[in-house]
């Protein structure tokens, strides 16, 4: 009997000593992220505090976009009339200026095009000299006015024959003006229209061209712009003359300045729109067509921002300390965002406010240092 009573004796007193030390542990677990100074250590550290005020911060966006050409720096060289390649000397990336001769042509057509011309132009003389007969008679009363109303017509017609004619040669690049019974030609050349580089060539030494036909791409490449992608989350932080810094994966060191000039305003099937940035140098290195980066500084509504000297981290993760006693402090968690002027946003990892708290916003590593030697005491 007494056996047993020993044994009840010895399980009770196993039962009071666990349930005492429960509360001990969880008074260990508070106690390690709170510290607290005396007032000589206090002297002798650089903490501040303060009650932490909304602000607007800066923050970097990044997108990416490709170098990009306006429709009107692009342009497709073809022959209105058709013909056979006689010579060119073009190749992809060759430099070319405005006016100068890019290619040769050749066909019969060009031939009867000048004839006709011509024959045209030499017939408007005589046409034109009975027209003026006709009209003198007619005002004499001496030829009817049906002769001098055909006449009249036929001498309208002869010169609308030649206009046509005029512009016929235009477009295969003949002055109607120059062009004599004495240079008569076969042979027509074609200019270049801009000042740039060719970026394809798509015809050989005699084909024969139509004339809905591509036979050079050429870019005046002095107006890329850079076409960026920009999703939809992201749309209303960008506006019109805004800076941006592109770069490219090869040299991320280089860096070219651009501006906002066009915001797309439709929305893709990946939900992003399309904003030509117009780069404040041209650089000759910057191909139609290279994969850009792009960081655009955007800055957000108020908030809640402590001064990088108020913020450590520790194992990984970012705290920051909270006054919650005279010369004590509380260690808390905090998820931060993004960072500008030495301040940086954030919210308190356990949700709640931040609004009217006294935080250390200096000298936070001291404490940092204080509370983690006395743990290790």
């Amino acid at each position: 009997m007494i056996k047993y009573i020993i044994i009840i004796i010895v399980l009770f007193s196993l039962l009071s000593c666990t349930s005492k030390s429960a509360p001990d542990v969880a008074t260990e677990n508070t106690a390690a992220d709170i510290v607290s100074l005396n007032d000589a250590q206090l002297k002798n550290t650089d903490i501040q505090t303060g009650i932490l005020q909304p602000r607007k911060l800066a923050s970097i966006l990044k997108v990416n976009g490709v170098i990009d050409v306006p429709p009107q720096n692009m342009v497709s060289v073809s022959v209105p009339l058709g013909g056979y390649l006689k010579s060119s000397k073009l190749l992809e990336g060759m430099h070319v200026k405005k006016g100068e001769i890019i290619a040769t042509m050749e066909d019969h057509q060009y031939v009867q095009l000048q004839q006709d011309y011509l024959t045209a132009k030499a017939q408007l003389s005589s046409i034109e000299k009975e027209y003026l007969r006709q009209k003198d008679l007619n005002e004499s009363k001496a030829s009817s006015d049906k002769v001098y109303e055909n006449a009249q017509s036929v001498f309208l017609t002869q010169k609308v024959l030649l206009r046509s004619l005029e512009e016929k040669l235009r477009l295969i690049y003949i002055n109607p003006a120059r062009l004599s019974v004495s240079n008569i030609s076969r042979s027509i050349r074609i200019p270049s229209p801009i000042n740039g580089f060719v970026s394809e060539v798509k015809i050989n030494i005699g084909k024969y061209v139509s004339p809905t036909e591509v036979m050079f791409e050429l870019v005046n490449p002095t107006d890329i712009h850079l076409a960026l992608t920009v999703f939809e989350k992201d749309v209303d932080k960008i506006f019109i003359g805004q800076k941006i810094m592109a770069y490219n994966n090869q040299r991320p060191d280089k860096k070219y300045p651009c501006k906002v000039i066009l915001i797309g305003k439709n929305l893709s099937p990946e939900r992003a729109v399309t904003v030509h940035c117009h780069f404040d140098q041209y650089d000759s290195s910057l191909i139609p067509g290279m994969y850009m980066n792009a960081d655009l500084e955007v800055v957000s509504q108020d908030a809640y921002a402590i001064p990088n000297d108020g913020l450590v981290r520790y194992e990984g993760k970012q705290y920051v300390f909270i006054v919650t006693g005279e010369k004590e402090y509380h260690m808390q968690e905090v998820t931060t965002q993004h960072s500008d002027s030495g301040f940086t946003q954030f919210t308190l990892a356990d949700g709640s406010l931040i609004k009217d708290k006294l935080f250390v916003i200096k000298g936070a590593y001291t404490l940092l240092m204080k509370l983690k030697n006395t743990e290790e005491e």
